[in-house]
């Protein structure tokens, strides 16, 4: 018998979403043979349908709110009306040529992503796939399409993602009942959005076309906004949302929605009704593993058909992984292409540290952002939290929501969590997400440089104000 050691280890990957994405580029770096199946593109939904397209949207709306805001910082806008006197322009919203760019730069990021694998020796193939047995993938023209091509492979990583979920009394149709996937469609800003389901991503879209301009009402079956999220945050997301006009509808659950042609009326579980113009649907995501051939490869499933993995990734199958949205973890992106690293450098034997869900650095893209690390919620913790109205760049900003609230271990004065409310929070909470990793003390962080004045000073005022609280008798 003879062995063929030159041989490299065969990788195939379903799905190139952010998980899908950053696995064939990490077993490519480290000599695998690589093969990535994708549907719809490289980057997946995270690229083409969701993250990048949201957030290119929540941009455009906050440079909207911006100009509005303008006037408080003394900066007016006039033309001259044909007596000479100055009029007052209007910010005008072009949904239609946003949405072209939100697609154009979505589509744009999938190239140079694809692009990208190709320079590194990955083979792509367009295609549906799924698992034949445990040791290969069949790509075929579609879910119950033609097989064309059949991969071995050694080692096999599922990134298949999610699709929204739908309610049977409140079918999207793509024209006035919408899911996050569909409202890149829309000729115009709609002229009032309701939005079902008040968790990140009904509350990014509400507080995005809140500030495009629409008249928004958002039906909450729980009692506060992004329910399970830092209350303070919270509490100071729902002061914006009224100030701005917004309706909240809190413990209220939709029963039905219907399309009536030149509307939408969604009947509340108590029998009222609300009548918009268009109606987003944000009440969660299934997992896309339907008809993938994980049960009859022993891949163990939990009832909601999520993947079940551990902390590197790896399946009840020794050499299959999954990563992303279709698995048991956390559904971010950044989850994601940590995960989808970290199977592949366990799957080749490298060294690998194991997903930590308290180490993960997690922002919603509202206006103001909320953006979260680490113990936000510990018995053994001291919590002291900054309004970012007392921050001199704050001021300078005319910023008047928004904190920064640090968690520390008494005894120790370990960093163990933060909550940032700001604006570019997602920015903000690096550092204290670095405290957190590398299990800094409040006075490690406050000894820190930061530069003066801005708002990165709240989090070493903070910490400043902490000192001592590992003497403190908690």
């Amino acid at each position: 018998m003879t062995f063929d050691f030159e041989r490299k280890q065969r990788i195939a990957i379903i799905g190139g979403g952010p998980g899908g994405y950053e696995a064939a580029l990490a077993g490519a770096q480290l000599g695998a043979d690589v093969t990535l199946v994708e549907s719809t593109g490289v980057g997946g939904s995270a690229v083409l349908t969701d993250v990048v397209p949201s957030k290119t949207l929540i941009a455009t709306a906050d440079a909207a709110r911006a100009i509005d805001d303008a006037g408080d910082l003394g900066v007016q806008f006039y033309a001259r009306g044909e007596s000479g006197a100055p009029l007052k322009p209007e910010v005008a919203i072009n949904l239609l040529a946003i949405n072209k760019r939100i697609l154009a730069l979505a589509g744009q990021q999938s190239e140079d992503l694809r692009a990208r694998l190709i320079e590194e020796g990955v083979r792509i193939i367009s295609g549906h796939g799924r698992l034949a047995g445990e040791d290969a993938v069949v790509v075929s023209t579609g879910p119950g399409g033609t097989d064309f091509d059949r991969i071995e492979a050694d080692t096999i990583i599922v990134s298949v993602g999610a699709s929204p979920r739908e309610l049977p009394a409140a079918r999207p149709d793509g024209e006035r009942v919408l899911t996050w996937k569909q409202m890149y469609n829309m000729p115009s800003v709609p002229e009032h959005l309701i939005v079902v389901g008040s968790g990140v991503t009904g509350a990014e879209f509400a507080s995005a076309y809140m500030n495009l301009g629409s008249k928004v009402t958002l039906v909450s079956s729980r009692e506060q906004v992004l329910p399970g999220e830092d209350a303070d945050a919270a509490a100071v997301l729902e002061k914006v949302f009224t100030r701005g006009g917004m309706t909240l509808l809190a413990k209220s659950r939709a029963e039905r929605v219907e399309n009536t042609g030149d509307g939408v009326v969604v009947t509340l579980s108590d029998g009222s009704r609300v009548e918009g113009s268009h109606c987003l649907m944000a009440v969660g995501s299934v997992p896309n593993t339907a008809g993938l051939g994980l049960e009859d490869a022993g891949v163990q499933m939990s009832e909601s058909g999520h993947v079940l993995v551990n902390r590197v990734g790896r399946t009840s199958v020794s050499h299959i992984y999954a990563v992303g949205d279709c698995t048991s973890l956390v559904p971010l992106a950044s989850v994601s292409s940590m995960l989808g690293r970290t199977a592949v450098f366990h799957a080749m034997g490298d060294a690998v540290i194991p997903f930590s869900e308290h180490k993960i650095a997690a922002n919603i893209f509202t206006s103001p952002e909320i953006a979260t690390v680490g113990w936000t919620q510990h018995a053994d913790a001291v919590v002291h939290k900054l309004p970012l109205a007392e921050n001199a760049r704050a001021k300078m900003m005319g910023v008047k929501d928004g904190f920064v609230k640090l968690f520390a271990r008494a005894g120790s004065g370990t960093v163990i969590g933060g909550v940032v409310v700001a604006p570019k929070a997602s920015e903000l909470i690096f550092p204290i997400a670095i405290a957190v990793d590398r299990r800094l003390t409040v006075d490690q962080v406050a000894r820190v440089f930061t530069a003066y004045p801005s708002l990165a000073g709240s989090i070493t005022d903070a910490a400043r104000a902490m000192h001592g609280v590992n003497l403190r008798g908690f």
